[in-house]
């Protein structure tokens, strides 16, 4: 699939991509992840994460945002302008991620509005989901981007 430079005016509501790769959650980053960021014990041990509410050993959940970021930035939705973040509403980890795992990325153009203060840009709310290989949606998500206009990039 041809990639193509998009800005604020090549986006409409209703617009899906897919992200043109999965990627793998493997048991080793999930146990580094945690010891680094996130060191709950359902994270970090296979005993405890057996007597937890998930019965076996789960990613993070910021994990799980890391790799729907990875997945959005490599599918070139906003190649051009860089993905500029201006927060985060609905975020939702509705399952857990297993070690083995894939996860792939699908996105929709919720809303698009020229900024208020500065007419060289516009905001774009997009709804980023993830899902496991088995098509549950293990993460979503709902950013409120910034993306330049064409003429000002």
């Amino acid at each position: 699939m041809e990639q193509r430079d998009r800005y604020f005016e090549d986006f409409a509501a209703g617009d899906r991509f897919e992200a043109p790769e999965s990627v793998e959650v493997q048991e080793l980053e999930i146990l580094e992840f945690a010891r680094a960021y996130d060191p709950q014990p359902f994270h970090l041990e296979h005993q405890a994460a057996e007597r937890s509410i998930f019965k076996r050993l789960t990613a993070s959940g910021w994990l799980t945002a890391a790799k729907a970021m990875r997945l959005f930035v490599q599918s070139g939705i906003l190649r051009a302008t860089g993905i500029i973040g201006l927060g985060v509403d609905e975020l939702r980890w509705p399952r857990p991620v297993l070690p083995g795992d894939r996860l792939s990325l699908a996105a929709e153009v919720l809303e698009t509005r020229r900024s208020r203060s500065n007419s060289r840009q516009g905001v774009m709310r997009m709804r980023l989901t993830v899902s496991n290989q088995h098509g549950e949606t293990v993460y979503s998500c709902i950013p409120n981007l910034l993306v330049p206009l064409r003429d000002h990039a």
